[in-house]
């Protein structure tokens, strides 16, 4: 059965959350797409966010070399939200962490997770 991104349901700005997952199962960020992000990221399996700032497709890595390869592209069941396994290399996060989830609130209070590894994107 083919897909089309347009089947998606997007916010008022054209957008969806995409969660992106490691091959092991570890959360490593939420960014956002349009469905021109969506179907770039099918087609070439290099996941493409839509930068909100910036108002231009993000190729994550593009600058970094901090690539995420698309493994499976998942829609949940109300299609508004999407799931990306990934092949990441490097960190995920800007922190220089793998992981943007790297903040435990723990008894109100906040505690760090996870150290910085080399670079970021």
């Amino acid at each position: 059965m083919s897909f089309d991104p347009a089947t998606l349901i997007y916010n008022d700005a054209g957008l969806i959350p995409c969660i992106a997952q490691a091959e092991s199962g570890e959360v490593l960020m939420m960014a956002w797409m349009n469905a021109a992000a969506v179907a770039q990221t099918l087609a070439t399996r290099r996941v493409t966010y839509w930068s909100r700032s910036r108002a231009a497709f993000w190729i994550k890595g593009a600058t970094s070399g901090h690539t995420q390869e698309l493994i499976d592209l998942r829609v949940d069941c109300d299609r508004d939200c999407l799931l990306a396994v990934v092949r990441q290399v490097g960190p995920a996060c800007h922190t220089h962490r793998r992981s943007c989830f790297f903040t435990s609130v723990v008894g109100g209070e906040t505690e760090l997770m996870a150290p910085m590894v080399d670079g970021a994107d």
